[in-house]
């Protein structure tokens, strides 16, 4: 089976207070990113890896590749104004003979192995699967009047990577962008398909904030 991922980097660290995108800042000797694709890559080293960043940022990724003599093979292309156009430039450089595509996020570097076979396991007998985690805290539902509580366990929270058939990912994305969409599951979900939810892992955070980065490294001297 010839398996595919598209590793979305196009954050701009604005959340993070700092000039340098997220998945560009040093955690622990080694940029971001360069951590996330080796997960895919330790997990199978056949996969065919795809970076979309920004075209400003491309001749800096390729620096940093020098830099830090980086040899893990991937294809680079440009984002789009959006995710879902991101994502679809990320299609674009896939072969038809590819049977699943995964697409991830590039500030989540703590991603486990079990988490990604869980999804291509999933994805493989579906053909759509993410990885989710429970809700532990209390959870009110804005309302007209106020709030309301509500069930957590009615909710989970979503990570990535979103793992599809090759067929099922590239048909959705055939559709037009809409502004409801905040994630590859709803845009699958959108054109008819269910979505599986398959058990992901807690330390798969997505670095956004400054104290992600803290927790991270934390998680890599003490769980990883």
């Amino acid at each position: 089976m010839s398996c595919s991922v598209i590793i979305v980097a196009g954050g701009s660290g604005s959340r993070m207070g700092v000039d340098l995108p997220k998945q560009f800042l040093e955690l622990k000797g080694k940029p971001v990113l360069m951590h996330t694709i080796e997960r895919f890559y330790n997990y199978n080293n056949n996969l065919h890896i795809v970076l979309v960043l920004p075209q400003a940022y491309i001749d800096y990724w390729n620096s940093l590749i020098k830099e830090y003599n980086f040899t893990i093979k991937h294809t680079v292309t440009n984002g789009g104004t959006t995710r879902f156009n991101s994502v679809k430039n990320g299609l674009d450089m896939i072969s038809n003979d590819s049977d699943m595509i995964a697409v991830h996020d590039g500030a989540r570097p703590l991603v486990s192995d079990k988490t990604i076979d869980n999804c291509f396991i999933m994805a493989e007998e579906k053909g759509a699967a993410i990885p989710v985690i429970d809700v532990d805290d209390s959870l009110r539902m804005v309302t007209g009047n106020g709030s309301e509580h509500v069930d957590r366990g009615n909710y989970k929270r979503v990570q990535t990577p979103q793992i599809f058939s090759a067929d099922v990912i590239v048909k959705a994305y055939d559709m037009g962008y809409d502004s409801k969409f905040t994630d590859d599951a709803s845009v699958v979900e959108a054109a008819g398909h269910k979505i599986w939810l398959a058990d992901g892992n807690i330390e798969n955070i997505k670095i956004t904030h400054k104290t992600d980065m803290i927790i991270a490294e934390a998680i890599i001297d003490n769980v990883i």
